[in-house]
């Protein structure tokens, strides 16, 4: 199966996954910083602090990521690192790491993805009410104009936020990920205040950077299946929710109907202010997706009518929809396989927003790997990348303009609630020594890229 021209294949990574060095060199404090101190809520009382010390590891990790001969590399940059109080003051030595990571892949002849927001708020902003704040908003164009100006002359591709869904549902609804908070309200004005983040930033990145850049959002448009008579209310409940929140104000510039009149008993939604949709339904380059798996989805089914729904959910609004246990297989986060769920909905993104292009921008697979003599075996994720890159081309094939696709992740690394227990890397990573070792999936990615087609 040959790729088409031009097609991008290369890996990601989030930067309080893996950069550690989070007292080091003017870094402020992020929301994962203190949520990851705080007692039990990360497995076995794991943080950040040090991760895969990719801060210390620069020129390595870049030898590495030319030794598999990636095309591009997705990285997030850490607010903190460049505006410690999310506001005021920048910090040049956060720029400089940034700025030497820049120089240091296109001196490797690999193309920079920056994503400039990817959770790390600072915890300053936070206390003053996060992204239930209309005020972070600001601040986070405020920061991209700093990060914009000094890193836009050598990148090209930027993307405003990363999975905006987890920042408001997780971070404020079911409070699973940080700052863990757990209020539906908050969590309605955090997803309103995140899109008119990246509208904002959208704005300012333009008039810093490069005109040929690339400007782009990341969404992880989730995937439901709905089972039985009422599968397809359930399904369009929740797709209203997880995707519709978002896709509506950034691409159509609206709020979704169905969504407003779901969440009617939680908000008015009188947060939203005239002009406020304007801002946020800017004209982007490319939208990423954020692909793993598929849900199937019912109305709950309760004998009693009265029974309670759950409260402290991720989908405040759909607390009546029932998730379905998943057909096998399963991954070790418990998540189905799914390919061809990833070309119905590139098909289906495609159909709705007619001439955007896309990009799997993450797409990876958890094994409980173990390096024995310098190797890693690892098939299950050969076949795991396999399939979806597949799954791309069904979909290009059948005219989605998907123009590359980007394993999660390069790294082994400190994957949020779980800590260092899921491993997701092309690259082992010995937390105790920091000792890389390439994974067979590393290998027969690289054989990829070099031949440009993936054997069937």
């Amino acid at each position: 199966m040959q790729l088409p021209n031009g097609f991008v294949l290369g890996a990601a990574t989030a930067a309080y996954q893996i950069e550690g060095a989070v007292n080091e060199d003017g870094r402020g404090v992020s929301i994962w910083d203190t949520y990851s101190h705080t007692p039990g809520r990360i497995l076995d009382g794991q943080t950040g602090d040090i991760a895969d010390d990719h801060y210390h590891r620069l020129d390595e990790d870049l030898d590495l990521m030319a030794r598999l001969g990636l095309d591009a590399y997705r990285f997030s940059i850490a607010w903190p690192r460049i505006v410690p109080q999310g506001t005021g003051a920048t910090n040049a030595a956060g720029i400089d790491f940034y700025s030497r990571l820049v120089d240091g892949l296109l001196a490797r002849g690999i193309r920079p993805m920056a994503t400039l927001y990817h959770w790390d708020l600072p915890q300053s902003l936070e206390d003053r009410g996060g992204w239930a704040n209309r005020d972070t908003a600001t601040a986070f164009a405020e920061y991209a104009a700093v990060a914009g100006a000094a890193l836009g002359d050598r990148v090209d591709s930027w993307a405003t936020l990363n999975e905006p869904w987890g920042s408001a549902y997780l971070g404020y609804a079911s409070g699973a990920h940080a700052p863990g908070r757990q209020n539906k309200v908050e969590a309605f004005r955090a997803v309103h205040h995140l899109n008119l983040a990246h509208g904002l930033a959208t704005q300012e990145l333009r008039g810093v950077v490069d005109a040929q850049a690339q400007l782009s959002v990341v969404l992880n448009v989730h995937s439901f299946r709905g089972v039985g008579p009422t599968g397809d209310e359930a399904r369009e409940k929740l797709e209203a929710v997880a995707n519709d929140a978002f896709l509506a104000p950034m691409f159509e510039g609206r709020l979704s109907e169905r969504l407003l009149a779901m969440t009617e008993h939680i908000t008015d939604w009188g947060f939203v202010e005239d002009g406020d949709l304007e801002t946020i339904c800017q004209p982007l380059d490319l939208l990423g997706l954020n692909f793993y798996h598929s849900s199937p989805v019912r109305m709950r089914q309760t004998p009693d009518t009265g029974a309670a729904l759950p409260q402290h959910t991720q989908w405040p609004g759909a607390e009546d929809v029932e998730f379905l246990p998943k057909a096998g297989p399963l991954t070790e986060m418990g998540w189905n396989i799914d390919p061809a769920a990833l070309t119905e909905l590139l098909l289906g993104l495609t159909e709705r927003f007619p001439g955007l292009p896309l990009m799997i921008t993450e797409n990876g697979l958890v094994l409980s790997d173990v390096a024995v003599d310098g190797a890693v075996q690892d098939a299950a994720r050969i076949n795991f990348i396999r399939d979806h890159l597949k799954a791309t081309m069904a979909a290009i094939d059948q005219g989605a303009d998907v123009r590359g696709y980007l394993v999660w992740s390069l790294l082994d690394n400190f994957e949020w609630s779980f800590g260092f227990s899921k491993r997701f890397g092309l690259v082992h990573v010995d937390y105790e020594t920091q000792t890389r070792t390439l994974k067979d999936s590393a290998r027969w990615f690289s054989d990829v890229i070099s031949r440009r087609q993936v054997d069937e």
